[in-house]
């Protein structure tokens, strides 16, 4: 046994004993601490990802390294021996990146690195050059008089901010999103936008964008953090600096892709569902590690951690790896509305979607009446994992399931370094600490189990309308 698992073992064991059976209907004590031990000992998630990242690799929604991904979780879900292994067909958008190249041609030649946003157009063959219309953020964009963006190739030069729960990327990533639209709007030729990361590394962050029917589509590109650096020093000498793009992504119909699921049977409620969750795709250039490699190996493996218990909990356990999350969680859409009729019997949903950091904090949104019950009832979970608030959103793909009258629950990671690997091709293997996704893996399990087990009601949901 490795010295950190020894280390988090005496921990969890302090004070979880009596604890643990206070909202569990007919768990035994023994099968809950043997949950906490046998997940923190062992290396089953780090098997997952890492089988993940090299078998398949990067798995762009759409593209053939999508379906190779399906297959790959058919045959890792069956092998693993649950009850239950099957797969619900989704349809996605087909684009392809293409190459993306730029440099300032005028007041000095200066090569920069960039990429290709997801969704967006190419160039012209002969490409784009223009002069920067330079702004602070999406809103300074959107409130520009059209004189001073025509003809340009406007530039959001926002930075990200580094935060714990990576409550920056909320903040700057509409540039992302909406940015071509309002650039378009105002009659710029493109857009390229400071990448939404928190590193210092000359390496572009893609991500999905957007274009609106009723606007013309304009290429979109994010630029690496150091080279915004150096444009924007280039625009201080010179605000009359001239871009070119050349960049050649494009759209190419439509494919079928699958979200992947498996269960472990409820030994008395089988019918109802406690789902944990992850997305199985990722973007095309780095190998998807963390983003959400990362997720799929932690509620897969506390999933078989549970399955292989002698005693199974009363509700089942469902992981759904869901299909084209990164281009606007494509795939959990499909299931809500797949799932539509089943979805009061789940009780419970969450998904890991935010890398490997440690779980710090566990939030949940279940009906205000019956919080502190399961609050009681969550708080064996171990290792400075704290109860937080009732406010969850439960996960990008499980996002939805509130409004439709499903409970959710989000296990809080540090995702301080997230965002400097988030879309890059720097989101590799060697990025995930094996101590913490084993953390991770133990906190899923034992939230699963005890949720699974648990006798508080926890609908309705209030809903409150946003104004």
């Amino acid at each position: 046994m490795k010295p950190y698992q020894t280390t988090l073992l005496s921990s969890l064991l302090i004070g979880s004993l009596s604890a643990c059976q206070t909202q569990v209907e007919t768990a035994p004590t023994s099968d809950f601490i043997k949950l906490q031990q046998t997940a923190l000992a062992s290396q089953l998630g780090y098997d997952i990802v890492e089988s993940l990242t090299v078998e398949v690799g990067p798995r762009l929604a759409g593209s053939p390294k999508d379906i190779i991904a399906v297959n790959w979780a058919i045959n890792k879900l069956t092998s693993l021996g649950f009850d239950r292994v099957y797969k619900e067909p989704v349809q996605v958008p087909i684009w392809e990146r293409g190459e993306a190249k730029a440099k300032i041609t005028f007041p000095v030649e200066q090569p920069l690195v960039i990429t290709a946003l997801g969704g967006s157009i190419a160039t012209p063959a002969g490409g784009i050059q223009a002069k920067i219309a330079r702004f602070d953020s999406l809103e300074a964009l959107q409130q520009a008089k059209p004189e001073d963006v025509q003809g340009k190739i406007a530039f959001i030069d926002q930075k990200t901010e580094r935060h714990i729960t990576g409550k920056g990327y909320g903040k700057s990533v509409g540039g992302r999103s909406k940015g071509a639209v309002a650039a378009a709007q105002k009659g710029a030729v493109a857009i390229v936008i400071r990448s939404i990361g928190t590193d210092h590394d000359r390496m572009a962050h893609t991500g999905v964008m957007r274009y609106q029917d009723d606007v013309p589509k304009i290429p979109a590109a994010a630029m690496s953090n150091p080279d915004a650096d150096l444009v924007d020093a280039l625009l201080k000498r010179n605000p009359d600096a001239l871009l070119e793009l050349q960049m050649s992504p494009k759209n190419a119909g439509f494919n079928t892709s699958y979200n992947v699921i498996a269960e472990v049977t409820g030994s008395s409620k089988p019918n109802e569902i406690v789902l944990i969750g992850a997305h199985l795709d990722s973007w095309d250039e780095g190998t998807g590690a963390i983003d959400d490699g990362a997720g799929v190996a932690i509620v897969t493996a506390a999933a078989k951690h549970i399955q292989d218990l002698p005693v199974k909990p009363a509700r089942t356990v469902r992981v759904v790896l869901y299909a084209a999350e990164e281009i606007g969680l494509v795939g959990g859409k499909a299931y809500a509305e797949a799932h539509k009729s089943e979805l009061p019997l789940h009780y419970i949903a969450a998904e890991s979607d935010f890398g490997a950091g440690r779980i710090y904090q566990i939030d949940t949104k279940v009906n205000e009446s019956a919080f502190a019950e399961v609050q009681q009832a969550l708080s064996p979970i171990f290792n400075g994992v704290t109860l937080g608030n009732n406010q969850a959103s439960g996960g990008p793909d499980v996002s939805m399931l509130p409004a439709l009258g499903v409970p959710v629950a989000s296990l809080r990671q540090d995702g301080h370094d997230y965002f400097d690997y988030h879309h890059t091709p720097n989101d590799t293997l060697d990025k995930i600490d094996p101590a913490a996704l084993a953390q991770n893996v133990a906190a899923y399990a034992q939230f699963a189990y005890i949720m699974a087990n648990s006798t508080a009601t926890l609908t309705p949901l209030v809903i409150q309308s946003e104004k």
